[in-house]
């Protein structure tokens, strides 16, 4: 743990060499634990990817608590598991689109621009958050950890891990209800 911390600790300081040495080492057995998750291979190269994109990009504020293999891992479970979300809700949705013959697969320029701008409507929102409630957020949705261990981690009761997530989701659907309803949906 102590040899993991170190290495953390060159990475956040921006030592490339270090970054690439744990990419070299984990990416192979991370691809192959994604491609487990997903069933394919191209999506789990994607989300490794992904993860060890976003460590890089975010390497002075992501916080390892145990070690960088468990980080890894759990990060590509969390990645792989939102893609299999989303795939799921996009099967479901295209399922039960009316049969027509005029239905682009491709989603159309205006379909585009409105998810665009819900993105950037949660991104924004998210940002506004207060930032224990943020920092709860993340360690939730992004790191996957559950309300007592994020409890526990900041020396808080699992009811106030729960009260904050229930504002975050709150905020969210708030702010998308405005979207849609300006929007005419």
């Amino acid at each position: 743990m102590l040899n993991d911390i170190v290495i953390f600790g060159k990475i956040k300081e921006g030592d490339i060499k270090t970054f690439e040495k744990v990419f070299r080492r984990y990416y192979a057995p991370l691809c192959l634990y994604a491609s487990g998750i997903t069933g394919r291979k191209d999506i789990s190269e994607e989300v490794v990817q992904d993860v060890f994109y976003n460590i890089w990009k975010d390497r002075e504020t992501v916080r390892i608590l145990h070690s960088v293999k468990n980080y890894l891992y759990g990060a590509v479970r969390n990645r792989s598991l939102r893609y299999l979300e989303s795939l799921s809700v996009r099967e479901h949705y295209l399922k039960n689109l009316p049969d027509d013959d005029c239905i682009a697969s491709e989603p159309s320029p205006q379909e585009e621009l409105e998810y665009k701008e819900l993105e950037t409507l949660v991104n924004k929102t998210l940002n506004q958050l207060p930032e224990r409630r943020m920092q709860i957020f993340k360690m939730h949705r992004l790191d996957g950890k559950k309300y007592k261990e994020i409890a526990e981690s900041l020396s808080i009761s699992v009811k106030t891990v729960e009260a904050e997530m229930t504002k975050v989701y709150k905020t969210l659907r708030q702010e998308i209800e405005k979207y849609t309803c300006h929007h005419g949906y």
